[in-house]
């Protein structure tokens, strides 16, 4: 609730081709190939990863291959690390199997269900991947979260038995990563295939929340079951959706691209820019949630340079602006609109033809970049205290007008990044006007979104 920020992390033998057509997850590249199908945006042709697999690698070669090609040889964990503190993120979110099965630590349960290796340590890297990872960022202040898929695609176990697949191996797999790893976050996937009475949720959560050793500070989101999502969990988790009004505390996934996984295909064009992710980020916390961004590394296990240059960019923007994010609440009024008709996130996605993911330049066009005649939300609103923050998307010109903000006497208004001295201010009827001051050049760095503290608000 207080952090805010996560980072999410898709990393498996799938980041070694790392390929799909834009609009869609590469990390779902078995799948795609074994059913020759794919869909997402503007997927034209099913068979489209089918036919690039079988001409950049043959017929026969086969996706399991892709383990042992899976080396993650400059896999620096501590470099990973410092980039998650440096980004500002308060926690991570790392997959500890996909739907594809492959563990990233050394899970006997995984090789018995498959019959050959199919984890980190028994095959590819060599190593525990998720050890590695855990011990570098518990030396830090930084959170450690695992994902974790209930079900795999293809395993022969789930296809003949899913009760025994259940009891023999996927009950298991998550207590042996809670009880080696002690993770800060418990974030299941996979789970729209069958109910939670199937995936024995109830009696796993039993276990996490009164016996296990992270029992008194453990997080969960909501995917415990076909049909539980958005109703009941610890934290609800939307995905590629927009900012909205939600009735328990939610967290948005999103990758920077199309894609959760690292894809190849993608170019800097689909990347959301540091200015998208931060307005994107102010958007989603002042409606009450926590933005989880995911970086997808290559199989080699290099975070790409541009993934690491936009998490620095939001790194820079919260050493300025953290104050107006970390440790905040929703207010009652988390945006404040222009005037005209708002766009909807149905009209955004039936004009730029996103049928199946909704981009994050989506903000941008509730913002810097309208359609002719739109509204634009021209603050987000967050409090902690007595303090309203209000983040604009740009820098206010002449005066800055918060509608229905009533300031108590004496309250001051200062503007975060600059020098620090109160900014005139009036009250006119129900609402703040403050006066924006003359900044000289170098006074105060350029930014994406500007953040405003009112100390002393009524209500």
């Amino acid at each position: 609730m207080d952090a805010k920020f996560g980072i999410f992390i898709h990393w498996g033998p799938y980041s070694v081709p790392a390929w799909a057509p834009v609009g869609t997850y590469s990390e779902w590249y078995q799948y795609w190939l074994q059913n020759r199908t794919c869909w997402g945006n503007n997927i034209t042709d099913p068979e489209v990863i089918f036919k690039y697999h079988n001409q950049n690698y043959g017929r026969h070669y086969s996706y399991y291959q892709f383990g042992q090609d899976f080396r993650a040889e400059l896999f620096n964990p501590d470099e990973w690390a410092k980039l998650f503190e440096d980004a500002g993120a308060k926690y991570i979110v790392l997959t500890s199997k996909h739907h594809d099965g492959f563990c990233l630590w050394p899970s006997a349960e995984a090789n018995k269900t498959w019959g050959f290796p199919w984890n980190a340590v028994d095959c590819g890297p060599k190593r525990d991947l998720i050890g590695d990872l855990q011990k570098a960022v518990k030396k830090t202040d930084v959170k450690f979260g695992l994902y974790y898929s209930l079900y795999e695609w293809f395993n022969p176990l789930w296809l003949s038995d899913r009760d025994k697949f259940v009891a023999e191996h996927t009950l298991p797999q998550l207590k042996d990563l809670v009880n080696r790893y002690q993770p800060d976050i418990v974030w299941p996937d996979g789970d729209w295939d069958a109910s939670d009475t199937t995936w024995r949720s109830r009696e796993f959560l039993t276990w996490l929340f009164n016996e296990s050793a992270v029992k008194n500070n453990v997080a969960v989101n909501d995917r415990w079951g076909k049909g539980i999502r958005h109703h009941h969990g610890g934290y609800f988790s939307p995905e590629y959706e927009s900012a909205a009004d939600r009735q328990r505390y939610w967290e948005e996934c999103r990758g920077m691209g199309f894609s959760f996984g690292y894809n190849k295909q993608e170019d800097a064009t689909e990347y959301s820019s540091v200015q998208t992710l931060v307005l994107t980020l102010a958007d989603i916390v002042a409606h009450g949630g926590n933005l989880l961004l995911d970086i997808g590394p290559d199989g080699s296990g290099k975070i790409p340079a541009i993934m690491q240059d936009r998490l620095l960019g939001i790194g820079a923007w919260l050493k300025t602006n953290g104050e107006a994010i970390y440790e905040t609440e929703k207010w009652r009024t988390p945006v404040q609109w222009s005037a005209g008709q708002q766009m909807t996130a149905e009209q955004f996605k039936e004009k730029y033809k996103q049928k199946a993911y909704i981009s994050a330049d989506f903000i941008l066009k509730q913002t810097v970049s309208p359609e002719p005649g739109m509204a634009v939300k021209e603050v987000f609103f967050t409090k902690k205290g007595d303090a309203l923050y209000a983040i604009t998307p740009v820098l206010p010109k002449g005066k800055l007008l918060l509608k229905n903000v009533t300031a108590a006497k004496g309250a001051q208004v200062t503007l975060l990044g600059y020098n620090g001295k109160p900014l005139v201010w009036a009250q006119q009827g129900k609402d703040l006007v403050v006066t924006m001051p003359t900044i000289g050049l170098g006074e105060m760095k350029e930014q994406v979104a500007y953040s405003f503290k009112v100390s002393g608000v009524k209500n």
